[in-house]
C-alpha cells in the first residue's frame, strides 16, 4: 500500500529574506485541540547553513491557519549548539516532549557546496538532544540523551512507557561492523529511566534489507500504537543516495521485535518538489497525526519543502502484516 499525497503539496515553502528564506523542511507534528502544530527545520542562508525550527499550525484538512514570523528554537551556542535540526514531537503522559539534532558543525549539502565553491568544514558528530514543550509556544532543554560518541540523528520517543520504562528509537550511524551485528546504519531499541538521562540496554531492530533501503536506514515519526503493534514508519537510502520511506510493525511488549516490514516503498520521490532541490531525490518523513482512523504523514522533500500524505490505519496495518516482510 502507498501513501496517498495531499493534493496541495508543499503544504509549507521557504518565505522572506531571513531566517527562513532558503529552506523548510522535516517537520515534527501534533495534534492538540483540533489543531495540527508543525515544528519544522528552517534555513536562510547557505554559507553557514543554520537551521532553526519554526512553527506554523493547521486545521484538521490542512488549510494553513498560523505561521510565526520568528523562529520557534534557536540554537543555543552554550550548549553547542550550531544548528538545531530535524525535530520530533511526542506526547507522553500528556506531556510534549520534541528530540531535536544538535549539530556542532553545520555545513550545506554536498551538492550545494560544490555549487557555490564552499569547502566542508571539520566535522563532528552531531547528537541528538531533548526539550519539553510547554503550551506549544515555549520549551525548556533537557540536554544530551543519545550515548557518548555516537552518531545520531533519528532518535524517536514512544508515547508510552515499555516495562515499565522510557523507550525510543534510534540510529547511531557509526554503530557498524561486526561488533554491533550490523553492516551499516541500523534502526536500534534502547531504555530511558528518566528522560533526562542517557539510553541503556541497546537492542538492534533492523537493518537494511531491500534494494531500495541501500545499506542505511532511520526511523521517521514517532511510533504508532496499533492493535497489531507499534507502527514505524522510516526512511532508507539506496546506493544512488535517493531517499524513500517504508514502515514496520513493532511488537507491542517487545518492540525489537518485528512483526513485519513492507517490501517496497509506500513513499518516494516522484513529484518535482521532491526531484528537484537542496538534495534531490528525497522524501522523509518525520511527523505524524492520526484523526479518526486516518494518519497523516509530514515529510520533507528535497531538503527544500513540507509536504503531507494520508493513509487509512486500519488498511494499512493489515496490508503489512498480509503482505510484507517478516
Amino acid at each position: 500500500m502507498k501513501l496517498n499525497r495531499h493534493i496541495a503539496n508543499p503544504i509549507l515553502e521557504p518565505r522572506g529574506d531571513d531566517w527562513e528564506s532558503v529552506a523548510v523542511f522535516n517537520p515534527a507534528a501534533i495534534y492538540k485541540a483540533g489543531k495540527i502544530h508543525l515544528f519544522y527545520r528552517a534555513v536562510g542562508d547557505y554559507t553557514l547553513y543554520a537551521s532553526r525550527l519554526g512553527h506554523a499550525i493547521f486545521d484538521r484538512d490542512l488549510n494553513l491557519i498560523e505561521r510565526d514570523s520568528e523562529p520557534w528554537m534557536l540554537p543555543d551556542w552554550k550548549m553547542w549548539e550550531k544548528s538545531v535540526e530535524d525535530p520530533r514531537v511526542t506526547e507522553i503522559e500528556g506531556e510534549l516532549y520534541l528530540t531535536y539534532v544538535a549539530t556542532p558543525s553545520p555545513s550545506p549539502p554536498g551538492a550545494v557546496r560544490r555549487r557555490l565553491g564552499i569547502p566542508r568544514p571539520e566535522s563532528a558528530h552531531p547528537r541528538t538532544a531533548l526539550a519539553k514543550v510547554n503550551d506549544l509556544r515555549a520549551f525548556e532543554r533537557m540536554g544530551i540523551i543519545t550515548p557518548y560518541g555516537a552518531d545520531e540523528r533519528d532518535v524517536v520517543l514512544f508515547p508510552e512507557k515499555i516495562d515499565g520504562h522510557y523507550a525510543v528509537i534510534h540510529r547511531p550511524a557509526n554503530w557498524v561492523g561486526p561488533e554491533y551485528h550490523t553492516s551499516g546504519p541500523a534502526i536500534w531499541f534502547a531504555f530511558m529511566e528518566n528522560l533526562d538521562q542517557k539510553m541503556f540496554h541497546h537492542k538492534l531492530v533492523m537493518e537494511a534489507e531491500a534494494d531500495w533501503e541501500g545499506n542505511k536506514l532511520g526511523a521517521g515519526p514517532p511510533p504508532v500504537k496499533t492493535e497489531n503493534g507499534w507502527l514505524l514508519f522510516y526512511h532508507g537510502v539506496d546506493k544512488n543516495s535517493v531517499y524513500r520511506a517504508g514502515a514496520a510493525l513493532l511488537d507491542l511488549n517487545e518492540p525489537w521485535k518485528v512483526i513485519a516490514r513492507t517490501s517496497d516503498p509506500i513513499l518516494e520521490p516522484e513529484e518535482e518538489f521532491e526531484r528537484f532541490g537542496d538534495v534531490p531525490n528525497v522524501v522523509f518523513p518525520e511527523g505524524v497525526v492520526r484523526i479518526d482512523n486516518s494518519l497523516i504523514i509530514f515529510y520533507g522533500a528535497a531538503d527544500k519543502v513540507c509536504c503531507a500524505a494520508f493513509v487509512d490505519v486500519d488498511e494499512f496495518t493489515s496490508d503489512l502484516l498480509n503482505n510484507g516482510m517478516t
